[in-house]
């Protein structure tokens, strides 16, 4: 299995991640990517410029490769469909993909499966959004292509309305909650499940995408033990080959409830690069090429800080406050081969342990006043 011809759809930080787990154990990695500076250009041993989304360019990337995987969503379900059926070993497998790149389909997938998740109904247009406003408060969501905090509006009342996508999507009742977690599953071929402690997120209140995170939640037992069981329920139903990330409310009354999923490394699994035996970008790697699964044992408790790029800037990358950084105690930046810097963009990551959680979180408030991801040249 590690001899084989494996490759990427996306060079993003999340290939770039795994490309640095696949170097350990010298991996035959080729990577297929739209942009000519991605992330991985530099590092990956085969790098190839093309859409993820063409039928004939993933085609031919995929049909002299042994093993094909992914590091988002967006990609040629159909031409991986095609690979498969021609013997590739494709993982997560197309039609885990084709399930969860639409939410419409996703969410009624764990209706259909008595998986935990809030209420919602599907739109087709904007048009029918205005039939529901019984409904509100709720968020509307895109069916398709919605990430990182796109593809989402909050609808508070009918004031709103015109806020709603007039394209096909759903429409979710607004839950509310006391945390939000994340619990990410690997399940190999052999059907060998594991899964990574419960980490706790705290989301931009502008952007809607992870600020930060803290390992372990501060959640007692037995919500611990309710949100691990919900994350492996719900791999178990997709069946996936490979990692899946579930995203979860917990909400004031002690239930759990599903908000999405990703079949891929990700933004919570960030920091089990060093507070983990296993990171999840080499756990990836064990559950697509059937290897036994690492052990999730988390060295003790850990934090990981977005390192987005500042408001007002555009242009080559520059990163103050470094050296304040790396002077301190168990602090670990981790920067994504990306030039250039736009406001909000996701330029690197920066994980932190120490003792405690309430030390970790003195640590948090620290790192995000001393770094910032600016440039030479202010954003017109």
């Amino acid at each position: 299995m590690l001899s084989s011809r494996i490759g990427i759809l996306g060079g993003g930080q999340l290939g770039l991640m795994l490309l640095q787990a696949a170097v350990d154990w010298n991996l035959d990695i080729h990577v297929l990517d739209p942009d000519a500076d991605a992330p991985c250009r530099n590092i990956a041993p085969h790098f190839t410029q093309g859409s993820l989304q063409d039928y004939d360019t993933v085609y031919e990337f995929g049909k002299t490769l042994d093993v094909i995987t992914i590091e988002i969503e967006k990609v040629n379900v159909e031409a991986l469909e095609a690979l498969e059926k021609e013997g590739k070993r494709v993982y997560p497998q197309p039609a885990v993909i084709r399930l969860i790149q639409d939410k419409r389909v996703q969410k009624q997938f764990y209706r259909d499966h008595n998986l935990p998740t809030a209420d919602f109904i599907l739109t087709d247009n904007r048009e029918d959004v205005f039939q529901h406003t019984s409904f509100l408060p709720a968020f509307h969501k895109l069916g398709k292509d919605g990430y990182d905090g796109r593809g989402v509006q909050r609808l508070a009342s009918e004031a709103d309305l015109d806020k709603a996508f007039d394209q096909p999507g759903l429409l979710e009742k607004a839950v509310s909650f006391e945390k939000e977690l994340a619990v990410i599953v690997a399940r190999n071929v052999s059907g060998e499940i594991t899964t990574f402690p419960t980490v706790e997120m705290v989301f931009h209140p502008e952007l809607n995408l992870v600020e930060y995170l803290f390992a372990p939640a501060e959640i007692a037992e037995d919500i611990e033990h309710k949100a691990q069981e919900i994350a492996n329920n719900t791999a178990e139903a997709f069946g996936i080959v490979g990692l899946l990330a579930v995203e979860l409310f917990l909400t004031h009354d002690g239930d759990i409830l599903i908000n999405e999923v990703a079949p891929r490394p990700h933004n919570s699994g960030h920091h089990t690069i060093r507070a983990n035996a296993t990171s999840q970008y080499e756990q990836h790697w064990r559950a697509i090429l059937n290897l036994p699964l690492g052990s999730t044992l988390a060295y003790g408790p850990s934090a990981m800080v977005n390192l987005l790029g500042e408001a007002g800037f555009e242009g080559p990358a520059v990163y103050e406050g470094m050296e304040t950084l790396l002077a301190t105690d168990e602090v670990f930046p981790f920067l994504y081969w990306k030039a250039i810097t736009k406001p909000f963009r996701k330029m690197g990551h920066i994980t932190i342990m120490d003792a405690s959680i309430e030390a970790l979180k003195e640590k948090v408030d620290f790192v995000k006043k001393n770094i910032r991801v600016i440039s030479t040249e202010v954003k017109q």
